[in-house]
């Protein structure tokens, strides 16, 4: 049969007919708000490359976390901006760190509300760099302590142990999930060895499994204060072109002992979301970066589209590519919305 028999526009003839045979749905559930902490005291800054942004500092995240709580929205995600940086991003396991804090402050006062914690160096390395620099033999260049750094490389394995005290020292502080988005191999397994070892193997692992060497980073980074002093990361991110290695890094991750893996960003990269999603029965999580974020505040302000409407369209498709979980920063509003 077809037309007139088949009238495809019967289900579309009211809001009600509309929501009754939606195949997606968008829930609050859905939703990760990230957050971004640094040291201070009763501090909220606006970030001027993020619309609606803030720096907290940890006294300040009780507050913003009872107000996420209070909308539904079931989990943060935490960075943190140090006091100060070194080659070796030591700060990022102070028991006394700027997440540390943030960490005890919100389990404080909302200790239902789940806490992720990025688990990266990028924000306490004077280089600016995912991981330790490999030192170099020539004269190619020196970094802020005199240290030779050559072409940029990072040292993987020597990144490992750092990144596993990293994690272990949130959990420690009462986070519920770690999320290692440094992409060097083998550190999903580094930091699951050091969880069990020191009793927290209740803490969940979600995983930037492929994470691209992406543009649409740039807001995040000035929010974060993370460039690279020198060169790119494209040695250790994944190149935007290929699809099929980032399923082998998502499988891989998974074997390592991944709870939940993410892709990162997502309205570039819906067709990996999708292809994760047929492939793995694991949650998968996908990051709705600032540089998408940013470009479509950008274009509310100048009046070229809704800003609400639209950001319900791009959340909605990104949950019927296939993620479980969308990391935003339209949570808040989302979950208002919703």
């Amino acid at each position: 049969m077809g037309f007139p028999e088949i009238r495809m526009r019967r289900l579309r003839r009211s809001a009600t007919m509309r929501r009754m045979v939606r195949e997606t749905s968008l829930r609050v559930d859905d939703l990760i708000y990230p957050l971004f902490v640094r040291a201070g005291q009763g501090l909220k800054k606006p970030i001027p490359s993020m619309t609606d942004c803030f720096h907290f500092s940890p006294d300040r995240m009780a507050e913003e976390a009872a107000e996420v709580a209070g909308l539904g929205i079931p989990a943060v995600l935490l960075f943190g901006l140090p006091a100060h940086k070194d080659e070796q991003g030591s700060e990022a396991w102070f028991e006394d760190g700027v997440v540390q804090q943030a960490i005890r402050e919100i389990k404080k006062c909302t200790p239902d509300l789940l806490v992720v914690t990025d688990v990266c160096l990028c924000e306490y390395t004077s280089t600016g760099h995912c991981g330790v620099i490999k030192p170099a033999l020539g004269p190619e260049g020196r970094s802020a302590s005199g240290l030779r750094v050559g072409d940029g490389k990072v040292d993987n394995d020597a990144t490992l142990e750092l990144l596993a005290k990293m994690a272990l020292s949130h959990a420690q502080a009462g986070a519920d999930i770690v999320a290692p988005s440094d992409m060097m191999d083998g550190r999903v397994h580094a930091i699951r060895q050091a969880l069990e070892c020191n009793g927290f193997d209740d803490v969940a692992i979600l995983s930037y499994a492929a994470k691209f060497a992406s543009a649409f980073y740039g807001p995040f980074r000035d929010a974060a204060e993370s460039a690279p002093a020198f060169g790119d990361r494209k040695s250790y991110q994944m190149d935007s072109a290929n699809a099929r290695e980032a399923l082998r890094e998502i499988e891989l991750d998974i074997e390592e002992g991944a709870d939940i893996v993410m892709v990162k960003p997502a309205l570039s990269y819906l067709d990996i979301i999708r292809r994760a999603r047929d492939r793995f029965d694991c949650p998968i999580a996908a990051y709705n970066v600032s540089g998408e974020y940013m470009m479509l505040n950008t274009a509310a302000e100048a009046g070229l589209l809704d800003r609400d409407t639209c950001m319900m369209e791009v959340l909605t498709s990104i949950k019927r590519a296939g993620a479980d979980i969308i990391l935003t920063y339209f949570a808040k509003k989302a979950a208002r919305l919703l």
